[in-house]
Order: C-alpha cells, then structure tokens, then sequence
C-alpha cells in the first residue's frame, strides 16, 4: 500500500471503525483488497460483509443492484464506503441498506483539490483510482434528505471523511 494510503488506513480505524459496536451488523462497498474486513475479523468484528464489482468479495456485484445480489432492506447496522462515493452516487442504496439509525461511513477527495488527489497518485504516494471521479461531492452538502451529517473532518485539505445517521424522518 502506498504511503500515504497506509496511514491514512491506521487513521481509518481509529476514527471510523473502532467505535463501531462489536455485535454491528457491517456492509463495506468497495472493499478493495478488504484490509477493512481484515481489520474488523481480526478485531472482533463478526458480521461483515464486503461487496465489490470483482473477487474476493464475500458478495460480487454492483451495489446498484442490491436487491438482485439477496441483500435486505434496513438488514444493516453500518455501511463502510471509503474512496467509492466519488466513483458511484448511491446514497439512496446505502439508505435503503441501513436499519433505522445506522450509520454511513464515508471518505472522498474534497471536490476542489481532487487535482491535488490525482498528483500524489501519479507519485505513487497515494492508492490508484480506479475509475474517474464522476461523483465528487461536499460531504456537507451530500443528501440531507436521507441523512445527517453527524461528524464531519478534512485532512490536511485533501481529504474529506463523514460519519452520517439515517434521518429518522426517512426512515
């Protein structure tokens, strides 16, 4: 893992994943390489599932397509999503996914400085996009309507990561 990748997982974990209750019911989008399901099995975490569009995926599809792959409704406690919310606008899918009151977990480039992004990437000092960054949005401002931003936090400028609740009124 690149530099910069590497320890901005560390401050993943900590920030993200730690507080999560041990009995949490877990779906991460984009799991990658699943150095989060990793962490979270290793830590004590017991019902995780990753999905991706390629194996090793504990679930192979596009998170679009939710309901074909024989997920549930409300079936989830939290959902992980880092660096995916720029690449898929599914918010909606994540609300759909989340028990009254779960929570979202999101990373993404801030949408001003994704050029910046893209620049510590082509010195390998950040993990490879692997798809354009179709998606960018202010976390801030990201769908009111499905949920509330319950903390929000921009690293060094670049990076922008937020801890969402599903909004009681649409649930």
């Amino acid at each position: 893992m690149p530099l910069l990748s590497d320890i901005a997982a560390r401050k993943k974990c900590a920030f993200f994943l730690d507080p999560l209750p041990k009995d949490a019911r877990i779906l991460e989008i984009g799991c990658g390489s699943k150095w989060v399901g990793e962490y979270l099995r290793k830590n004590g975490w017991k019902n995780y599932t990753g999905l991706d569009l390629v194996p090793p995926a504990d679930i192979v599809g596009d998170i679009l397509q939710w309901r074909s792959l024989g997920l549930a409704p409300q079936s989830f406690d939290a959902i992980i999503a880092f660096e995916l919310i720029e690449h898929v606008p599914c918010f909606q899918e994540c609300h759909d996914l989340l028990k009254p009151g779960g929570t979202l977990l999101l990373t993404s480039p801030v949408p001003e400085m994704d050029w910046v992004m893209l620049m510590l990437e082509k010195l390998k000092l950040n993990q490879s996009r692997t798809s354009p960054h179709e998606f960018l949005i202010d976390f801030r401002k990201a769908a009111p309507h499905l949920f509330h931003l319950k903390q929000y936090k921009r690293l060094a400028g670049l990076s922008q990561w937020g801890v969402f609740e599903k909004s009681p009124a649409a649930a």
